[in-house]
């Protein structure tokens, strides 16, 4: 039955709410099973504590509703000055030429003899790729900034260059790829955030919170059972809309310094991402 309600694209939560299809193993029954289980299904989940509760498809509770942890749904612009300090760029000088570093353009390849400068941590990604170092950032602007250090910083193009010059860019060139592939990511860009503030995050660390769960295995079984292609877009429209809650509900958190919410919107960002994950293999 549910099968043709969720192919007419009612709403997915109604589809599965009004689901007769059984609990995948390790479950035995359709109404009661625990939080190890579902956690143990996954190799992406760590196992916690034992407990018990019930779901079944006359009571469970909406899909897809507004989480329990309510932040606020601010406007993203409102964050626009909600950034990380920077602390003052030390002078740099090229090693093979020794100008000094001109600009506030971080010092990745000299502008006198063009030589590639080894690497400098101290330089965040934010810099490399000339953006504010702040969570609201303009994606689209990434790539033409990204392009631009690759034509400068490709190994293939110091290929008769010194063997010290060719290790300087094979380092940074892998390190611009990286900060591109970091601050267009939102789950990415969060964790990054955090991290320059001194907060380490761990993607794997568990979640107690049962309805999370519950939900995240209904979403994973409606993949499993998706008829069609348009079914999938459909599951897959409903996850983006839980991935930009929790995306504004960290940049709230972040915004206000409550790292431990923020903390909590990227834990929720990463199950739902995963989720996402498994949609795109079928597609």
């Amino acid at each position: 039955m549910w099968k043709k309600k969720l192919n007419s694209l009612t709403p997915l939560s109604s589809n599965l709410r009004r689901s007769k299809a059984p609990i995948p193993p390790p479950y035995t029954t359709a109404t009661e099973f625990t939080s190890k289980q579902i956690l143990s299904s996954s190799p992406k989940f760590k196992t916690q504590e034992n407990y018990s509760f019930s779901f079944n498809s006359s009571s469970s509770k909406r899909l897809f509703k507004t989480p329990r942890l309510h932040l606020g749904l601010p406007n993203l612009n409102s964050n626009l000055f909600c950034s990380v300090s920077s602390s003052p760029a030390a002078i740099s000088h090229c090693w093979n030429c020794n100008a000094v570093a001109s600009g506030t353009a971080p010092f990745l390849a000299c502008q006198s003899c063009r030589s590639v400068q080894p690497l400098d941590p101290s330089i965040d990604y934010f810099q490399i790729l000339g953006v504010e170092k702040k969570y609201d950032i303009k994606v689209e602007t990434l790539e033409g900034k990204y392009k631009d250090w690759q034509k400068k910083l490709h190994p293939d193009l110091v290929h008769t260059k010194s063997k010290k010059e060719r290790g300087y860019a094979a380092e940074q060139s892998a390190r611009v790829s990286d900060a591109y592939r970091t601050l267009t990511d939102p789950l990415s860009r969060a964790m990054y955030l955090l991290k320059l503030e001194g907060v380490e995050v761990d993607e794997e660390e568990r979640i107690s919170d049962p309805e999370l769960l519950v939900e995240i295995m209904e979403i994973r079984e409606a993949v499993e059972e998706a008829a069609d292609t348009q079914v999938l877009n459909h599951i897959q429209a409903q996850i983006q809309k839980q991935l930009e809650h929790w995306s504004e509900s960290f940049a709230d958190a972040f915004c206000s310094r409550k790292y431990e919410e923020a903390i909590s919107s990227i834990q929720r960002m990463t199950y739902y991402k995963r989720a996402n994950e498994e949609i795109v293999k079928k597609l």
